[in-house]
């Protein structure tokens, strides 16, 4: 395949991956407008905006024509356009294009448990998605919350402070209704649940990363200084850690006793790798017993809280402690 053919896949299949899917309603539909501004000056050659637009316009008149889309309002200005239904690009070079890079992620994620991994880059594929929104959808397993309103300002500082490397100047209202105004240092952003958090530095503090909810920051302002990097911060390892969610990154040796739906689930998704099991004896109450290094964080003590009477923690015994403390407090309440 020369390099020309590849290039022209590569621009229709990222094209038609932003294009929007059948029976999508018109009035969502991208028009030439959309499709420029998203594609932009795609692959780095010198050209004019008259020049994009023509080669945008052809290779729309050409997805067109092999079916791969459609226009959903003849006749108007700006046309815009959809894919259609079950369509897809009979051209072997197409195709095995797309199952070679399927391949290769598979190949890549799956040895690695990384299915998270994978599904983003069957969306998010430079060229257009693999699979779209329609065909592929991410779900949580917990209730989901709408998410906390963050100011537009805010975050936009906080985004450019991130990407120029540079201190922030804030405002800043913590859950007691108490406003500081520090300097911060930024490190990382995170979204948890339907928070996310600034990871900084405080003024002249070397340590710790501290978090600060964004809905919580009232105003922002981008400065000249540079931030300075936390010595040894580590997001990867943070998150690994559970400190991320407000854990100390201590590892603990759970020891629990499941039954029920459990029983079937840690079976087949291990709290973590190299995890133990072992078959309840036939009096018991339950009917599988586990073993698991996992760090010590507070997705850990809601997943258990959650379990109900399917689980009981044997050790460690200072987290058994804090269940028996939590459910006597619920048992309290409804009885």
């Amino acid at each position: 395949m020369s390099a020309t053919h590849l290039e022209r896949i590569e621009r229709l299949q990222r094209l038609e991956g932003l294009i929007a899917h059948a029976h999508r309603a018109p009035s969502r539909c991208p028009d030439v407008g959309w499709l420029e501004r998203k594609l932009g000056d795609e692959d780095g050659r010198p050209s004019s905006p008259t020049a994009r637009r023509r080669r945008l316009q052809r290779d729309l008149t050409e997805l067109v024509r092999d079916g791969r889309i459609e226009v959903v309002n003849p006749g108007g200005k700006p046309l815009c356009y959809r894919r259609c239904a079950q369509s897809h690009d009979d051209d072997p070079a197409v195709l095995a294009f797309t199952r070679r890079q399927i391949a290769d992620l598979v190949g890549e994620m799956v040895p690695q448990r990384r299915l998270n991994a994978l599904w983003r880059s069957l969306l998010q594929q430079d060229h257009g998605p693999i699979l779209d929104e329609q065909r592929l959808r991410m779900l949580p397993d917990t209730l989901r919350l709408v998410p906390a309103d963050v100011k537009p300002k805010v975050l936009k500082a906080v985004i450019t402070a991130l990407c120029e490397q540079r201190t922030l100047k804030v405002l800043y209202q913590n859950n007691a209704g108490e406003r500081s105004q520090p300097r911060l240092h930024p490190q990382a952003l995170v979204q948890r649940g339907p928070v996310t958090y600034l990871l900084a530095l405080k003024n002249k503090e070397p340590e710790p990363v501290r978090f600060y909810a964004l809905h919580r920051l009232i105003q922002a302002r981008v400065e000249d200084d540079t931030a300075r990097a936390a010595e040894h911060f580590d997001l990867d390892q943070a998150i690994e850690q559970g400190r991320i969610d407000f854990g100390r990154g201590e590892m603990i040796e759970l020891d629990l006793r499941v039954r029920g739906y459990l029983d079937a689930v840690l079976r087949d998704c291990p709290l973590s790798e190299g995890q133990r099991l072992q078959d309840e004896p036939e009096d018991s109450d339950f009917s599988l017993r586990l073993w698991a290094q996992i760090p010590s964080s507070g997705a850990l003590l809601r997943w258990l809280l959650a379990g109900g009477d399917n689980l009981e923690v044997v050790a460690p015994e200072s987290l058994r402690q804090v269940l028996v403390t939590q459910t006597a407090k619920m048992a309290a309440i409804y009885s």
